[in-house]
């Protein structure tokens, strides 16, 4: 039980967006790399929703997940803007 805890550590608080990267395989430094925002920044937003990014790296963000996933995604469906 103490092993399953200790590799979870640092999963419990994660934001919308770091489980969405999870859930389609992408890592934060491809996300950095095709947005254009820096890794540290993406590395922030990960970690829990009470960071959100300012509209212009929400914005590279939300383009650069477009193209990496196909998907349609929109601001909403990470930040309240």
């Amino acid at each position: 039980m103490f092993l399953y805890n200790w590799f979870n550590l640092g999963k419990r608080h994660r934001s919308k967006l770091a489980k969405f990267l999870e859930e389609n395989e992408i890592n934060q430094q491809d996300l950095a790399n095709e947005s254009g925002v820096s890794k540290s920044t993406v590395s922030r937003i990960c970690q829990g929703d009470e960071f959100a990014p300012n509209m212009r790296n929400a914005t590279k963000i939300i383009n650069a997940l477009r193209k990496l996933t196909q998907k349609n995604i929109n601001h909403d469906d990470f930040w309240s803007m």
